[in-house]
């Protein structure tokens, strides 16, 4: 299968969407003419748009009928109204949901059964070809439809499935934590600055250390714990330094964290 051909559309080009448009236009996945959008403020969709140099289009129903690959990215209060307007247009395609906490289930009870969709939460590092799309396990694509959902997107991003009951929670590792990791980010630079370093140098040398940190477990597979022990030297500046996080909490506020925005979820 020729992924590079497919034409993809996005109904909602908000934040998430333009992010994995830019995704896929820096990768060059597919050309930007074969990319389409529609959203509620045309003046700045047809700004957007002429800036990546693909087609700005009316309605949902416009950019359904020119894809082979719909991407729902409204806000998730307007979904059910969106793909009931352009149901006939959707009838055949695969659908990548974006919206959050729009599952399977909801999908039914909007459209029925007979369509072809799949509930995901993707992250914004997309935009640069480095991200993650969280999906929903339970899906109604066809094994030809999968296929060109991960050829396509699994350029731009890591794709991992989850049961129903975990696809929130993967959305919370994947979605969410990019801004702790910012934080951290931050927090690091400031007492660096703070000893000495300019802001410059330290946003320079931080995320690079992030990066090639995460990589490195990535790729050699061992437990973050073992590479942590291989640093901390008996006696050396490390391990003090591992103590003050623990002295100050870091590693229960990440869990507290993480609780609070599931806690959060569950209210809504």
């Amino acid at each position: 299968m020729d992924f590079s051909k497919a034409r993809i559309g996005f109904i909602g080009f908000g934040s998430m969407a333009s992010a994995i448009c830019d995704g896929l236009l820096l990768k060059k996945v597919v050309d930007p003419s074969s990319i389409y959008a529609c959203a509620r403020n045309m003046d700045r969709l047809r700004e957007r748009c002429e800036q990546r140099g693909i087609n700005a289009c009316s309605n949902a129903e416009e950019v359904a009928k020119a894809s082979d690959i719909v991407v729902i990215g409204v806000l998730p209060q307007q979904v059910e109204a969106v793909v009931k307007a352009a149901a006939d247009a959707l009838k055949g395609k695969p659908i990548f949901s974006i919206a959050a906490s729009i599952d399977y289930t909801r999908y039914v009870s909007y459209l029925g059964e007979g369509y072809h969709h799949i509930s995901t939460i993707p992250n914004t590092p997309i935009a640069i070809g480095e991200g993650i799309i969280v999906a929903e396990s339970t899906h109604s694509l066809t094994p030809e439809q999968l296929e060109l959902f991960e050829g396509v997107f699994g350029q731009i991003a890591r794709i991992e499935y989850f049961s129903p009951e975990l696809l929130s929670l993967g959305g919370t590792g994947a979605g969410c934590a990019p801004a702790f990791v910012d934080v951290f980010i931050e927090a690091m630079a400031d007492g660096l600055v703070k000893n000495g370093m300019t802001r410059a140098q330290a946003y320079k040398i931080v995320p690079q250390m992030m990066i090639g940190t995460a990589k490195y477990m990535m790729e050699s597979g061992k437990h973050p714990g073992e590479l942590k022990d291989a640093i901390c030297t008996p006696g050396g500046t490390t391990i003090v330094g591992i103590s003050a996080l623990e002295e100050t909490g870091f590693r229960n506020s990440l869990i507290h964290a993480i609780d609070k925005i599931i806690e959060k979820k569950h209210s809504m």
